[in-house]
């Protein structure tokens, strides 16, 4: 069904990367290339200036690891990390890499954002290719 297929992951109890991972293998074609990947928010300058460089690159080191680890789970994705705000780095990565699905873990939200989060919230407005969200 699709060939390209983007599969953020959240390292939270909340979220149940399995289940997007069972999706996503439903929905893939055979040859279907899948990556997962992880969003860092960016660390504001004036945080930054206090965070010494190496507990910042330890933090991104084990992320990293953490989101090797959770790919195991699917074999033959590849990984990738990014950094920025979650919803529009999502939407960026997808645009610019020909993903024609994001299967997205959502959870659950606050009165500000009633039916969806946030981040799940501003890729099914701002993606250009289908979306399927995980409760």
């Amino acid at each position: 069904m699709y060939k390209n297929i983007l599969i953020p992951v959240v390292f939270d109890d909340e979220y149940d990367t399995e289940a997007s991972y069972q999706v996503a293998r439903a929905l893939a074609d055979e040859d279907a290339k899948v990556t997962i990947t992880h969003v860092l928010e960016a660390v504001p300058n004036y945080i930054r200036a206090e965070i010494p460089g190496e507990r910042l690159e330890a933090t991104r080191k084990d992320v990293e690891k953490a989101l090797e680890a959770s790919a195991t789970a699917y074999p033959g994705a590849v990984t990738e990390l990014t950094t920025g705000h979650p919803g529009r780095a999502i939407v960026s990565y997808a645009e610019g890499h020909d993903i024609d699905c994001i299967v997205l873990a959502s959870h659950r939200p606050g009165l500000e954002d009633y039916f969806l989060g946030s981040t799940a919230s501003r890729v099914v407005r701002h993606a250009k290719c289908a979306v399927h969200v995980l409760r």
